[in-house]
């Protein structure tokens, strides 16, 4: 499928990295291994706004039989070495350290999330705001702050980010009174979740959200079932967007019949329509490493997220190869696209993704597509 806006917007040669949180910390040169997965809203003023995680990674992070990570560290980005010999370095985006009875890993970049104003329709870059980036700040985003998902509730914009450390693998939440200035207010789930989104828009009363918890275990459907077991997008509630409950009934599950969505998460915060809530989520294949990254969509019923209204099995988006070949030196992964951020402008969807773990991909989607 094809659609008249689709581009790369925001990639690694538009960061300037003099200006990064961890200029001037240490001696080794950095580079920008991906300025991706951005979460999107609209302005008062009517520009829209992305946090784009920006994946800073060392320009040589093996020598002298070691390999190294980027770790925050009391107010310090510090280096740290591990012996060569005990870890796999097969996945550029981090390395296994051996031994253990559980898998234990380091990431080869420390990610913070920079706010790009772009122009109404998303087609062009208004200004960075290197002033305003979010980074770490506390042990438990020792390795980095991931992955911002922006929602608007009322007169508050609010993003969930994904912050990486050894203490915890935890959602944290941040508030903005205009969706520039964003001021953290806590860990809300404590367990392993990378994709917890909010809804822009409160359901009786309450706060809802999509999330994934994530583990090594699933158990099984029986026989015959038309669901998957594994990774799903699952519900939880809130009476103020802090403190959140999870809901007994399930949300969006893999379907047996599909490889394609095997592995599941969340994608967009879901936007309410006049036929329910519209989210895009993603859906991955299993292959090599990585996997196959595509997005899809479903309508949720506006007063019981549980129950699906509509969704279809065919990809809304899927890695664009057209797009990212002028950065192919700068490739890492293919097959991803990971969609991230959505905003209504009138008969169409401006929907935001990252593509390729690389860059920042701007799409216009028409209402028609999902039959609004």
């Amino acid at each position: 499928m094809t659609f008249p806006v689709d581009h790369l917007i925001f990639g690694p040669d538009d960061v300037d990295l003099a200006r990064s949180p961890l200029a001037g910390h240490f001696a080794a040169e950095t580079y920008v291994l991906g300025a991706f997965n951005p979460g999107l809203t609209r302005l008062e003023n009517g520009n829209l706004l992305m946090m784009v995680r920006i994946a800073e990674a060392l320009r040589q992070p093996i020598a002298d039989g070691h390999v190294h990570c980027i770790r925050w560290d009391e107010g310090r980005y510090r280096l740290d070495a591990w012996p060569l010999d005990l870890c796999d370095t097969a996945d550029p985006r981090k390395f296994l350290v051996r031994g253990g009875k559980w898998r234990v890993m380091a990431l080869t970049s420390l990610s913070w999330l920079l706010p790009v104003e772009l122009t109404p329709d998303g087609k062009k870059i208004v200004a960075v705001h290197y002033d305003r980036a979010v980074a770490p700040h506390s042990s438990f985003q020792c390795y980095g702050v991931e992955d911002g998902r922006i929602s608007r509730v009322e007169d508050r914009w609010l993003m969930t980010t994904c912050s990486v450390s050894p203490e915890r693998h935890s959602t944290t939440l941040y508030s903005s009174d205009n969706g520039l200035d964003w001021h953290f207010e806590d860990i809300v789930l404590d367990h392993q979740n990378k994709d917890m989104l909010i809804f822009e828009g409160r359901i009786a009363g309450q706060y809802w959200a999509q999330t994934r918890p994530l583990g090594d275990l699933y158990f099984a459907y029986p026989p015959g079932s038309e669901w998957r077991a594994g990774p799903s997008i699952n519900l939880a509630t809130s009476p103020d967007a802090r403190h959140w409950k999870p809901h007994p009934a399930p949300g969006i599950r893999s379907h047996a019949a599909t490889v394609a969505t095997a592995r599941m998460g969340g994608g967009t915060p879901p936007i309410l329509t006049a036929h329910g809530w519209l989210t895009l989520w993603h859906g991955v294949e299993p292959k090599e490493i990585v996997g196959i990254y595509r997005t899809y969509w479903s309508l949720l019923d506006r007063d019981d997220p549980a129950c699906v209204v509509r969704t279809d099995h065919n990809p809304l988006l899927e890695a664009a190869p057209e797009l990212t070949r002028p950065l192919e030196d700068k490739l890492y992964v293919r097959d991803v696209v990971f969609t991230t951020g959505i905003v209504d402008a009138g008969a169409y969807f401006i929907v935001a993704s990252g593509e390729a773990d690389l860059a920042c991909r701007i799409t216009h989607i028409p209402k028609s597509v999902f039959g609004l």
